[in-house]
Formats: C-alpha cells, structure tokens, sequence
C-alpha cells in the first residue's frame, strides 16, 4: 500500500456532486443498458425472495391506498345525502355509519402505511447488501490487478468507482424497483377505480395522460444536455478543489494563490451557468403538468355536476374522482423519471462492471516453494532461500512496442551489496519491479537461487523481500502499527527492537502518545525524515532475504543518514542488498556497482576498479563534487 495522496482531476465525482440529484435529472447514460442490468440482476439474483416480498407489498399498500378517495367519497355521500333528508324533513345525517366508514379508512391508510414502510426497509436492505458486496468484490479486485494498471489510470478514477459509483448505485437502484412498482400498480389501480365510477368522465381524464407526456418529454429534452454539463462542470470544481487542497503548500509557495481563484471561478460560473438552465426546465415541470390538470378538473366538474344533476352520478362520487384525477398525474411524472433512474443505475452499474472486467494479474501456477522451517530439510519443490540473485538476458518494456532495458545481465551471490547506480530514467527502479515480479519480463528471466521467479507465488516470492523507497509507506494508524505491518505476528519488544535498530526509537518516546500516537490521514504530524525512519524500522523488522534500498535516506539530515547507515550495514550483514543510489559517495564500500544507461549495464565492477576505468561512472561521480564545489 502507498501512502494517501489526494485524487486531484482523476476523481470527476467528488463530495460536493455525490449521489443522484432528485427530480427529473437525466444523468449519464449507460452504452450498454441491457448488459449492465443484466449483470446487476445477477447480484439481485441472491435476493429474489426479498425483491419478490418488496414487490407484493408494495402493490399491496398502493392498493389499499387507491381505496381511500372511493371510500371517503362513500363517506361524502352520506353526508350529503343527510343533509338532503333533513331539509325535507326526514330523519337526518346518520353519524353513526359516517363514524363507521372513517374508522375503516383510517385503518385502510394504516395498513397501507404499513406495507409501504415494510417493503422499504426490505429494499434498503438489499440495496445495502449489493453495495456491500460490490464495495467487496471491488476491494478483492484491486488486490488481483496489476500494477500496470495502477501506472495507467489516476486514483481519483478507481476511487470515484468504489465511492460514487457504488453509491449512485445503491441510491437509484432503491427508486427504480419500487417506484416502478408502486407508479404502475397506482396508474392501473386508479385508473381502474376511475372506471368503477364513471367510464365518461375516465375518458375525459385519459385525454390528460398524452399531453402530460408530450410536456415531460419536451422538458427531459432540453433540460438534459445543461444536467450533462451540470456534472461535468461539477466534476471540473471539485477536481479543482481537491487540487488546491491537496497541493496547498506548494500553490501558496509559488504565489499561485490568484490564479487558482481565477480557474476556480472559471469552472464555478459554468456550473452556475448549467445548474441555473438545467434547475430552470426542470422546475417548469410540474407548473405545466399542474396546469394541464386544472383544466382537466375544469372539464371533469361541469360534466360531473350535469351528470349529478340528472342522477347518474352520487355527489360523493364526483369529489372521489376528482382526488382519482389529480393523483393520476403524479405517477405519470414518476413513470418519465423512472427511465432516467434506470439510465443513472445502468451508467453506475456499467462503470462499476467496467472495473471488475479488467485483466487481472496472470494465473500463477506455483511450481517451488520458500521453506521456513529450519528444522525441515529442502526438497526439489520446497527450500531455504540463500539470496541468489540472476538476471539473464532481460528485456522489458512497459509497452511491449517500447523495450527500455535491453539485455539486461547479472549474477549476483547471495549476501554481496549491489549497489545500481546511473542518472535518471536508465531503468534502475524498473529492474527493482521486475524483481519482485511487479512485472513480468518480457523475454529473458530473473532468478532466485536457480529458480525462475515465475515458479513461486507471488505472496511467497515478495516475502523474500524488505523494501525502503523514496516514497514513504504510512497509513492512519499507530507509530506501532505502522512498524508492525512488516511483520503482523512481531511482538511489541520485536517492533521497539526495530524501531532502536533504525534509530527510531528516541524520537518516538518524545511524541505525544509515543508508540501509540495516531498517524493522521496525510501523516503529516511527523516530519518527511521521520516517515522514513519508521518504514526502515518496518523493513528491518520483516527480517528479510533480500533487501532493497532505493533513495533511503535522501530525506534525513547528515547526522541521521550516518546513524541509519551504520544500522543498514548491521541489516545487510548475510543478507543480498541491492542499494539504488545518486548519492555515489554512500555506496562506495558496495561489493558491485552496476552502471546503467538507457536501460543496459555499461560498467560493473567495485568503486575503486570503476574509478581506475576513468569511464562513464568515473564521470558520474566526479560530476557530483564538481557541482558541490562550483
């Protein structure tokens, strides 16, 4: 694991922009809407049972709640009837059956409370269950892909997947299934219950579905490219923001405060520009459908007190209709957005199925294993690592069309230094990769103790190996905990061992909490030098086989380079060292040199043999002290 770094423009979602927007945002749209519900439905597939109970529920509790209107029109009924028989002097409004016809709604609405609020923790909870399980599927999936593709696409990306994706996910799958359900068993129960009163009036409430329809789509139509541009220019902000959040230190150092408000404002009026228009069309949605229905009510009311007033129709039964009539539009606008909510989980879901088709790491077939028991004798398949190390023939490039090392040659025995030494790009932290088969070559072969590092797993192969990078690796966590990681089963007397070892240990004991203090996110509370420290003690606690030194100790003072130095010669006492220095004059005791240049080694040998060549590590070093003392 690397140290956190902040995702910059890589992440095109970020806090400020999570999560589907309400309303009739249309949002990104799947290239394959088939193939990702597909796939998604295979996730829902563990669930069937409970998406079938959310489905019946919901049905259920639209139903009972289509009653209503019809029955409190009953109630309406009643009463006016009452009325009517007092004023022609007959027995009066009958409260009791009234008493009796409220109390049976009111038990109707509760029921349909009831499956309503059933039938949505059931979907939260599969809906929390597929985001759980695709947040695992995709932790599982970083863990098998090479580090290729790492190099190749931002953090910000396969951050934006794990996080927003997952989340849009989890958000519109919830809507989709039961509004689908719920709108369309509302549109065809209300519809049904308008027909139960009177197929005239039905008629006429029909004329209001096509013109309903033709505004929806008329508004969805030229809302949707400003809600496009709306993301995008989200995306813009918060890349921006995270930017200037991230790299606050070096933008306040160069005085690039000005020219950082000037890109912010820059992306900030687009967004307002493509928030205001999309915002704009979208609230003229329900003025216009509002408006369509008043003049439906206009029509429903004259032709449902002439049809009153000949005795066709019950005066309950006009107010029913019309409480039918106006919540008939309501679903009309739900079944227009839930085809954008299904757009927004097939986009999710196809980003997300993007990432869990990539080509993993190649299929390991272990043909040897690393003994570790020093009681057990070695067999053909199962040994004691001695630190053996040969590069034969290696040729590799990151893009097969482009070889950077070039025949690449060396035998290096077991317990020597290797110091790898040449100016930047010749390929030195590539033959570390290549070691620890972070990539494979591609012709040639590196080996350990005769075996082609291919034959060992790559957990095993790597457990030879401590590494110290230039790049510290820290994470949130204890000063101990961060020790420990080279080693989970050292115990607390081992990691103070360590820590002593690389001079770690003064410095702890004098920060708040010692051991225990918590690194925070960045670990930013101790200084670069000491971060370095700590991942050296890490390496020097994992008891290595093979050691790796790239730049260890470019970011401590003097004084501490020469105490870890004297550490590092105790560590490297047995083991093979492979040192990757700029600094010529830390390395000049190594056991080999190997020179390289544009991807091949052009001189080897020992300090003293290179500098009597006079070549080009002769130059390379004597560079360095002509610039010291110019």
């Amino acid at each position: 694991m690397s140290e956190k770094k902040a995702p910059g423009r890589g992440m095109r979602r970020g806090p400020m922009g999570g999560g589907p927007a309400a309303g009739m945002m249309p949002g990104e749209k799947a290239k394959d809407f088939g193939g990702s519900m597909k796939k998604l439905l295979g996730y829902l597939g563990k669930y069937k049972f409970r998406v079938a109970l959310v489905m019946l529920f919901a049905a259920v509790s639209c139903v009972f709640s289509i009653m209503g209107p019809k029955i409190l029109g009953n109630a309406t009924t009643e009463l006016f009837n009452g009325l009517i028989s007092m004023i022609t002097g007959g027995p009066g409004i009958d409260f009791g059956v009234i008493g009796q016809i409220l109390l049976f709604l009111v038990g109707l609405y509760l029921v349909s409370a009831l499956f309503s609020y059933i039938q949505g923790w059931v979907m939260t909870g599969v809906s929390m269950k597929v985001s759980y399980n695709l947040r695992n599927d995709i932790m599982k999936k970083i863990n098998r892909l090479p580090l290729g593709y790492f190099d190749t696409t931002s953090h910000g990306e396969v951050l934006s997947r794990v996080t927003n994706d997952v989340d849009t996910l989890s958000q519109t799958l919830n809507q989709s299934v039961t509004q689908i359900i719920t709108s369309v068993t509302t549109l065809i129960g209300i519809f049904i219950m308008m027909l139960t009163i009177s197929w005239q009036l039905s008629l006429v409430a029909l004329c209001i579905i096509p013109v309903s329809f033709f505004l929806v789509i008329q508004v969805v139509k030229r809302s949707q490219k400003h809600f496009t541009n709306q993301q995008k220019f989200l995306g813009d902000v918060n890349g921006h923001v995270e930017e200037m959040y991230g790299g606050h230190l070096v933008m306040k150092a160069f005085g690039g405060e000005e020219r950082s408000v000037q890109a912010f404002d820059k992306y900030n009026d687009a967004l307002y520009g493509a928030a205001w228009k999309s915002q704009f069309l979208s609230g003229l949605m329900m003025p216009m459908m509002n408006f369509v229905a008043n003049l439906g009510y206009v029509v429903i009311c004259i032709l449902g007190a002439s049809m009153a007033a000949g005795g066709s129709l019950a005066v309950g039964d006009i107010q029913a209709f019309i409480q039918y009539v106006r919540s008939f539009t309501q679903p009309i606008t739900q079944v227009a957005n839930i085809s954008n909510i299904l757009q927004q989980t097939a986009a999710a879901s196809e980003r997300v199925f993007e990432f869990l088709a990539e080509p993993e790491e190649v299929k390991e077939t272990p043909v040897v294993s690393i003994n570790r028991d020093d009681s057990k004798p070695d067999t053909d398949s199962c040994f004691h690592v001695q630190g053996n190390v040969q590069f034969a023939h290696v040729h590799f490039g990151y893009n097969p069309d482009k070889i950077i090392i070039n025949d690449f040659s060396a035998n290096i025995e077991a317990g020597k230094k290797i110091a790898i030494v040449g100016p930047t790009g010749a390929g030195k932290t590539t033959m570390v990769k290549l070691l620890m088969r972070f990539y494979d070559v591609n012709e040639g072969a590196i080996l350990i103790d005769g075996y082609d590092v291919k034959n060992f797993s790559r957990n095993d192969l790597r457990s030879i190996f401590g590494m110290v990078l230039q790049d510290t690796w820290l994470f949130g966590g204890t000063i101990m905990d961060n020790i420990r990681y080279g080693r989970l089963d050292a115990t607390d007397e081992e990691v103070i061992a360590a820590a002593k070892a690389a001079q770690v240990h003064r410095f702890v004991t004098t920060l708040p909490g010692g051991y225990g203090m918590v690194l925070n996110e960045e670990a930013s509370n101790v200084s670069q030098g000491q971060k370095q420290l700590l991942t050296i003690a890490r390496a020097i606690l994992s008891d290595p086989k093979v050691l790796i030194l790239d730049e260890a100790t470019s970011s401590v003072d003097t004084r501490t380079e020469i105490l870890i130095q004297k550490a590092m010669d105790n560590l490297m006492k047995g083991r093979t060292s492979f040192v990757i220095a700029h600094r010529l004059s830390t390395i000049k005791d190594a056991d080999l040199i190997l020179c390289m240049k544009d991807g091949d080694i052009v001189e080897q040998g020992t300090h003293e043999q290179l500098m009597a060549q006079g070549g080009f590590y002769a130059n390379l070093y004597n560079s360095q002290f002509e610039k010291v003392s110019a």
